[in-house]
């Protein structure tokens, strides 16, 4: 699975088509990029896992059930100011035009990533996952 290419689509799909292909990709890469030019949830995982709220919405989006929401407020805290505004300048919108796609895109593109427990599966388990989130806390 193209984790790049579902990202990209689901991206300009949620900003109107206001960001091109290309634009997405560089966003995206920038923003969850991880070796090899794919994107690396596994990461995101373990980082909102650590996190006391975002821990049960990462549980929702890689079990088989709906997925939770995630606010934009709580989308800036993961990722900090910074990055944001770097995410949202590379699509050329606005910081709150980038943290909504985001909240749109992320569950979408973790639930079709862990699809069939392969996300979860990739980084050890249940256990694998609490493991890694041990480590930002450290």
């Amino acid at each position: 699975m193209d984790l790049m290419k579902m990202g990209t689509e689901l991206l300009t799909n949620s900003l109107g088509g206001s960001a091109d292909t290309e634009q997405a990709s560089a966003a995206l890469s920038g923003l969850l990029g991880g070796s090899g030019g794919d994107l690396d949830l596994g990461a995101l995982a373990a980082k909102m896992a650590s996190s006391g709220e975002l821990s049960s919405v990462i549980g929702s989006w890689l079990g088989d059930g709906g997925n939770a929401g995630i606010s934009a407020d709580s989308i800036t805290a993961l990722f900090g100011n910074s990055a944001v505004a770097d995410f949202a300048a590379k699509l050329g919108v606005d910081p709150s035009n980038a943290t909504s796609a985001l909240s749109d895109v992320l569950p979408q593109l973790m639930d079709k990533s862990s699809s069939g427990g392969s996300l979860l599966d990739s980084l050890g388990g249940a256990e694998g996952l609490l493991g890694a989130a041990k480590s930002f806390l450290s």
